[in-house]
């Protein structure tokens, strides 16, 4: 068994393909290419000790088939024969899967690698327009989306194929800029002195926000989940959980426009995720497009970048599923992170 670095070649079906975040993961089987994917429940990461686990007991356990190609997105770099999530404790070692699980291939690319290739093809159906811009369809795209962690990729078209870039953007610098966030911004739980976007951005990140309001105004945090704080401000039961939420789409836009400008993102700039998709109602609000827009002095050329949420459910599986029918359509960069059976 091999980390090997051939390309995008087609894949062996049955394919399984899995989205792995820090909390969540996510399967379905590609019976073949033309085939929808049969899906299986989503399973909490910290129920199973390990991926392994995992796939045998929700997946394997639950269908006659056996799946030749594994191709699975990690919230983690992908960096050697064992690769550490982020946010979970859990470890992937192709070469056991291979061993154990009889997997012939399996292929490893970063999570947002795979919400980056599901924003490639999606139907308007999936799509939440937020604020003015229409999509260039073969300009460069960008999603990010808080969940566990803050995640972050564009989406380039070169020569008829879509590249996905993957990175840390997560971890870019969010600094104070009204009066109200010098105030606030004393109070927010650093990472060595540092205020990262991720630290606001994401589950964790809206109740460091909302504590960081509450020391700010000398007030006793009723919340200690996100879900908490998310559902009290949606229904205008907690003031300070209305501010939380409300300066989230402040940041989130702030943010969401950096990175339009820094790919010249004319294909849109996608928020996927949980996140994304409960605080909805809020993001409909004036906050969010006003800072993703207020970029001084390319206002205009803001306005014309459209942003929306993504709706589908299982947005990074259909980036998957679309790769797995297709590889050829994709600039996916294998070296290193395809491991075959000897």
């Amino acid at each position: 068994m091999r980390n090997t670095t051939e390309g995008n070649t087609a894949f062996a079906c049955p394919i399984l393909i899995g989205d792995i975040g820090g909390t969540n993961a996510r399967f379905s089987i590609l019976v073949d290419t033309y085939a929808e994917p049969k899906s299986f429940p989503n399973v909490e990461t910290a129920d199973f000790v390990s991926i392994d686990e995992a796939i045998q007991t929700a997946v394997l356990d639950r269908t006659s088939m056996q799946p030749r190609t594994a191709i699975l997105a990690v919230a983690g770099p992908i960096d050697g024969d064992e690769i550490d999530l982020t946010n979970c404790d859990w470890v992937v070692r192709p070469n056991e899967m291979i061993a154990n699980l009889g997997f012939e291939d399996v292929i490893v690319i970063n999570d947002f690698e795979a919400q980056a290739l599901g924003v490639a093809f999606l139907e308007d159906a999936h799509l939440e327009k937020i604020g003015t811009g229409e999509i260039d369809e073969n300009a460069s795209r960008v999603v990010l989306g808080p969940g566990t962690g803050l995640g972050v990729a564009g989406l380039v078209n070169a020569r008829r194929t879509w590249v996905p870039v993957p990175g840390e953007g997560g971890h870019v610098d969010l600094g104070p800029r009204s009066p109200r966030d010098f105030a606030i911004f004393p109070h927010i739980e650093t990472i060595e002195g540092r205020v990262s976007a991720e630290q606001i951005l994401c589950g964790r990140g809206i109740v460091n926000l909302y504590r960081a309001i509450c020391r700010t105004d000398g007030v006793e945090p009723q919340f200690v989940k996100p879900s908490d704080i998310t559902t009290a401000a949606l229904d205008n039961s907690n003031r300070e959980a209305v501010e939380t939420v409300s300066l989230f789409s402040s940041y989130l836009g702030r943010v969401a426009g950096d990175l339009a400008l820094i790919f010249m993102a004319r294909g849109g700039v996608f928020l996927s995720g949980g996140i994304s998709q409960k605080v909805l109602p809020a993001l409909r609000e004036p906050e969010f497009r006003a800072a993703f827009e207020d970029k001084a002095p390319h206002v205009e050329l803001m306005r014309s970048i459209p942003s929306f949420v993504v709706t589908h459910p299982r947005a990074a599986l259909s980036g998957l599923a679309a790769y797995a029918r297709t590889p050829t359509r994709f600039g996916v960069n294998n070296e290193g992170s395809r491991w075959r059976a000897r």
